[in-house]
């Protein structure tokens, strides 16, 4: 439940922080990306685009792992694993433009590619372990 993560941990997710995003593939390796994180209140956001490994891996095993760290300071960082309760189109083209704002400080993110939908995981933590000032 996300009433596991405490306050530390939150502002993470609510930081220009980058994560990593672990999925698993169909033979059950793990796939790492970096991602833009956010949180909700309730639930870890990333925002991705259809047609990638990652809505493929998630759609098929909901199971995930990521992990922030603070920016300039990787010894303090989060590690949480959950699954993902939620993917849906909706707002996820204001969501990823809410984005680009946090960690580009730009209003529109630029690297819209013409056809591209974009799409939000919603990730409900279930373990969550922490270091640091956090």
């Amino acid at each position: 439940m996300a009433g596991q993560m405490r306050e530390g941990v939150k502002k993470l997710f609510e930081e220009a922080n980058i994560g990593h995003l672990a999925t698993v593939m169909p033979d059950g390796s793990p796939q790492v990306t970096p991602m833009w994180v956010d949180f909700d209140g309730k639930y870890i956001l990333v925002n991705t685009a259809e047609g990638r490994q990652k809505p493929r891996n998630i759609r098929r095993d909901p199971r995930v792992a990521i992990s922030v760290t603070r920016e300039g300071n990787p010894y303090v960082f989060a590690s949480v694993r959950g699954r993902v309760v939620e993917i849906t189109t909706e707002g996820a083209e204001e969501h990823i433009d809410k984005l680009a704002k946090k960690y580009l400080g730009r209003d529109r993110y630029p690297w819209r590619q013409p056809g591209e939908h974009r799409m939000i995981f919603k990730i409900e933590p279930e373990r969550v372990a922490s270091m640091g000032a956090v």
